[in-house]
């Protein structure tokens, strides 16, 4: 297993914390991953472009000139897809569905394969626990300098909801936080350092997390 340093909420070290191979010491499997991005991008669309057709717009409804005799090409709308102002034909409707699907294994795989391409070039940190008691985004931005983020993205993953630390770093623009229930592959990827909390190790892929397991 590999290691890395575990941190206080004050940003020393405290010692080290074990990683799972089976989530951050696997083969980063590129494929599987992009398939996963695809879908949670797909999914995010909402659908709602939608054009008029000729049946729609507004007008036309008289024939613009007699069927013979003119010399022009017969014309039965002036609001005929052909036409400027015209309807659109073959446009989206408004009830589109983007959605792909993608087994569990495949998800499960894609976020291993993401959170071990994140260990292996070191951008994995661990901090025991957040002692906040108020929103301190003043204390969250020091954090972040000590565990030397710099000015890149920042995933803060919590083992549970927490409102003091959620407004503490939702401020600082280029830190996006969830907790472990919500963690996925996207999120991951999009992201140039992932800071978890300790409790949140072993709560990764189980779909809970620390304060809902309390209530439960």
């Amino acid at each position: 297993m590999a290691s890395v340093d575990l941190y206080t909420s004050a940003g020393t070290a405290s010692g080290s914390v074990e990683l799972d191979d089976e989530l951050f010491g696997i083969e980063p499997n590129v494929g599987v991953m992009h398939q996963v991005v695809v879908a949670q991008q797909a999914a995010a669309r909402s659908g709602t472009s939608k054009v008029k057709t000729r049946a729609e717009v507004r007008g036309g409804g008289r024939k613009p000139w007699r069927q013979k005799g003119t010399g022009r090409a017969r014309q039965g709308s002036i609001r005929a897809p052909h036409w400027s102002g015209g309807g659109v034909a073959h446009g989206p409707s408004g009830e589109q569905n983007f959605t792909k699907r993608v087994n569990k294994k495949l998800k499960r795989l894609a976020l291993r394969s993401a959170l071990s391409d994140r260990a292996a070039s070191g951008d994995i940190r661990v901090i025991e626990g957040f002692d906040m008691d108020a929103p301190k985004t003043k204390a969250a931005r020091a954090l972040l300098e000590t565990l030397e983020t710099g000015d890149r993205r920042v995933l803060l993953v919590l083992a549970g909801y927490d409102a003091n630390v959620v407004k503490s770093f939702r401020n600082l623009p280029r830190v996006h936080t969830l907790t472990v229930d919500q963690l996925n592959t996207y999120d991951v990827l999009v992201s140039d350092v992932v800071v978890f909390e300790q409790g949140a190790l072993e709560l990764i892929g189980s779909g809970t997390r620390t304060d809902l397991k309390e209530n439960a």
